[in-house]
């Protein structure tokens, strides 16, 4: 039975994990080393329940239970101590995930099931640090995520299948759709969607079209709710590029190498809206998406 979550990383994707477990009913503990940024996902949890507000999708009284829900902690080891679940949530950095799951595989309690919102890490990788491989499993959602449906369920080498079962489960409690995949790189939801995004880059890098032009292909021809490329930046280019890597290095094909224009943008800082400038700018405010004027004729 799950009643107590521990979330690590305070980030965009762990304050939203945050918000939707603590929206059901759940007891969160939310782990940061940064106590400013766990002050900072706070406020940013609590306008995102005022924007459910009003919308009619939740009383002001189902938010102040909801927060109440929610502790913070600076340390990992306190934070995890009484977890039925710990969900990581830190940067999609590997050897920062490896040395997390190190330590909360020492800290949780052995009955802990140890789950990774890595969009593309091995989770059998990540699994061989611990104690518990049995007991490790991948639980990617999407962005936004009180918003966003899927929860992509990724099964290690050693995953058993009662862990699986009780994720699928828990996934159905917050009101999502889990999917079931197994572990080889990108899973299915970045195997797809990064070769996609790397040849948008590619068709604006070899002059094919403009970045409006792209965006606007595939949203009016392929149905696409937002453009590759406004996607791309949405996500951060940064991430993108890593999910590529892993890509490339895992399957060591060619048609997963990132394209030069994304290294380039990372390695210049231009990571998109957490930038404010990726293909598009983004000013504090502005509705209106303007493209970057580098990328203009």
């Amino acid at each position: 039975m799950i009643n107590k979550v521990s979330v690590i990383g305070a980030g965009t994707m762990g304050n939203g994990i945050a918000h939707v477990f603590a929206q059901n009913n759940f007891e969160v503990n939310l782990i940061d080393v940064n106590a400013a940024q766990l002050e900072k996902a706070l406020q940013t949890i609590a306008k995102n329940f005022d924007r459910q507000i009003a919308k009619g999708n939740i009383t002001e009284e189902i938010k102040k239970q909801s927060l109440a829900h929610i502790s913070t902690f600076t340390n990992i080891k306190e934070g995890v101590r009484d977890a039925d679940i710990v969900v990581e949530a830190a940067t999609e950095n590997v050897d920062l995930k490896l040395k997390i799951f190190k330590e909360i595989d020492e800290a949780a309690p052995a009955s802990a099931i140890l789950a990774s919102n890595t969009s593309s890490i091995s989770i059998t990788k990540i699994a061989a640090v611990t104690k518990r491989v049995e007991k490790v499993i991948g639980m990617h959602f999407m962005n936004p995520v009180p918003v966003m449906k899927l929860v992509e369920v990724i099964n290690g080498f050693a995953t058993d299948k009662s862990v699986t079962g009780i994720i699928i489960e828990l996934s159905k409690q917050l009101g999502k759709v889990p999917c079931v995949v197994n572990d080889y790189p990108g899973f299915i939801a970045n195997k797809i969607l990064m070769p996609m995004i790397n040849e948008a880059i590619y068709s604006l890098y070899e002059g094919i079209a403009g970045v409006e032009e792209i965006d606007t292909i595939m949203k009016l021809g392929m149905a696409h709710p937002m453009g590759p490329l406004q996607l791309a930046d949405f996500i951060g280019l940064d991430v993108c590029l890593s999910i590529l890597n892993v890509l490339h290095e895992g399957f060591g094909n060619p048609k997963y190498a990132p394209c030069p224009l994304l290294i380039n943008m990372v390695t210049a800082g231009r990571l998109g809206v957490k930038s404010s400038e990726g293909f598009y700018t983004y000013s504090t405010g502005s509705k209106e998406l303007m493209v970057n004027k580098r990328f203009l004729h």
